[in-house]
């Protein structure tokens, strides 16, 4: 089954990711789920610390394609300076190589897999839907059911918020059914990765693909009820109310410009 852990709050000034949560909780799951906010260099320092804990077999990227990761050879490893070139870091939308330096330095020997689908089937599946698009069993991981009503609404108002209430309302269904097929497209090179090495495996990912109630842990499982998974968040402030990981920690958000300004003209 699902494995849950007690859930805490730790809140850490940014720059000290060596007080994180203890990885000792996490010791024994199949999975564990490291998110972050995705420009927050405290996230990667402590996702590189835990990878270094856990030593996984296996590490899937929510930023890397298959192809990508498949360009990461022994010698690109230990030439950390040039992997970010090989693998065309720059032009693939996130933020800077530097930010995530720390986390490949501390893959070791785990075996890398990336998850990130092309930019025409995320859009295929706003239209289509997540199950059309999805390359595998669509109803193992949950896919073939249509959401209940409360929790569409919920996922609809978060993609508005999320794009800054500039989206056509008409679009936001297919926003989440995008997200459906990626939390779907994670999750089954997740238990992929499981089979080929033995586990356990890490994922490194954005906070909302980490969570617990609908998101890559919850098909997971769907799919394999036998694997164990934590999901651990790293948030900017303290949620407001329960939070939808099994663990979670606090930093010192990173100073940025609003990325709503483009919008309302400020």
């Amino acid at each position: 089954m699902l494995r849950t852990i007690a859930l805490f709050l730790i809140i850490l000034p940014g720059s000290a990711a060596g007080q994180a949560p203890s990885v000792d909780d996490f010791v024994g799951a199949d999975v564990v789920v490291l998110g972050e906010v995705h420009d927050n260099p405290a996230h990667h320092l402590w996702q590189a610390e835990s990878l270094r804990s856990l030593a996984p077999s296996a590490v899937v990227f929510e930023m890397l394609t298959p192809e990508q990761a498949d360009r990461i050879t022994p010698e690109l490893r230990a030439d950390i300076d040039g992997l970010g070139d090989a693998i065309d870091w720059d032009t693939s939308g996130w933020p800077d190589f530097a930010l995530y330096r720390p986390v490949f330095e501390a893959l070791g020997t785990a075996e890398i897999h990336g998850a990130a689908l092309p930019y025409d089937a995320v859009r295929a599946a706003m239209s289509q839907g997540a199950a059309a698009r999805f390359a595998g069993d669509a109803e193992r991981f949950g896919l073939d059911d249509g959401l209940p009503e409360d929790q569409q609404a919920r996922r609809e108002r978060l993609q508005a918020e999320a794009h800054c209430d500039a989206l056509p309302e008409a679009l936001l269904p297919g926003m989440v059914e995008a997200q459906r097929l990626r939390d779907a497209t994670f999750a089954a090179t997740v238990l992929r990765a499981l089979q080929e090495s033995g586990g356990p495996v890490v994922l490194i990912t954005g906070n909302g693909h980490a969570r617990t109630d609908w998101a890559v842990p919850w098909m997971i499982a769907q799919a394999a009820p036998e694997v164990t998974v934590v999901s651990v968040a790293q948030l900017e402030a303290p949620p407001e109310a329960e939070a939808p990981f099994d663990a979670w920690r606090v930093t010192d958000p990173v100073e940025r410009e609003d990325p709503c300004s483009a919008f309302d003209g400020g």
